[in-house]
Formats: C-alpha cells, sequence, structure tokens
C-alpha cells in the first residue's frame, strides 16, 4: 500500500500540532482545540489545518483569534520539531462535520424518544 509523503507529513504535522496545543499553548482561547485533519500540499509548502472546539457545535470569533495569534508560535514549534526543510504556512479552517453528526445524533434521540411514546406501536 503506497501513501504519498504529504499523506505521511500531514500526519505528523497533526500529532505535533496537537501535542503542542495540548501542552504548551498558554491561550484560552484555544486551550479546548482539538486537530481533527491536516491537509497538505503535495510540495509541502501550504497545510491547511482541521479543527474543532470541544463541547461547543459552533466556532467563536474567540478561537478565530486566538489561532491567528498563535499562528507563528506554532510554526516555529513544529519548526523545531520536524525535520523539514521548509516548515508550511499553516490555515486554519473549522471542521463543521463535528457539528453535523452532532445535529444527526440529536435527531435520532428525538426519533427514538417519539417511538418509545408512540403507544400504536404496541
Amino acid at each position: 500500500m503506497d501513501f504519498k509523503r504529504a499523506d505521511r507529513v500531514a500526519d505528523l504535522i497533526k500529532q505535533e500540532l496537537s501535542s503542542i496545543l495540548r501542552r504548551e499553548v498558554g491561550d484560552p482561547r484555544i486551550a479546548n482545540i482539538t486537530v481533527t485533519d491536516v491537509k497538505l500540499t503535495d510540495d509541502l509548502r501550504s497545510a491547511r489545518i482541521y479543527f474543532v472546539e470541544l463541547g461547543k457545535d459552533r466556532l467563536s470569533a474567540d478561537v478565530e483569534k486566538g489561532l491567528s495569534k498563535a499562528k507563528g508560535f506554532l510554526k516555529r514549534e513544529l519548526g523545531k520539531r520536524l525535520q523539514l526543510r521548509y516548515v508550511p504556512e499553516l490555515a486554519f479552517f473549522y471542521d463543521p462535520s463535528f457539528e453535523y453528526g452532532s445535529r444527526i445524533e440529536k435527531l435520532l434521540k428525538e426519533v427514538r424518544k417519539d417511538e418509545t411514546d408512540d403507544p400504536t406501536d404496541r
């Protein structure tokens, strides 16, 4: 099974960014961030970082401000940890798939509740 180098480096970036966010970033605005995916261009110059905020279904403006302020620090820390010629430019994007999943889960709970409350099914 062949994997592109960009995919392997993206996985490594995801692990390292998660570690940096968990242990070294002191900004409370981005303390509850979880990196869900990293997409890296084939030339390894640009990385799209997808994230969610734990316990929230929507992106808050404070998180965006915190990430934009911490971007330089995160890139510098990645440069120290990764052995790459160039550290990719980081771009952060909110991952809406968790919001979609929680909405579906809520709808399924409502359907299950309606099925157990329905006296015609008995």
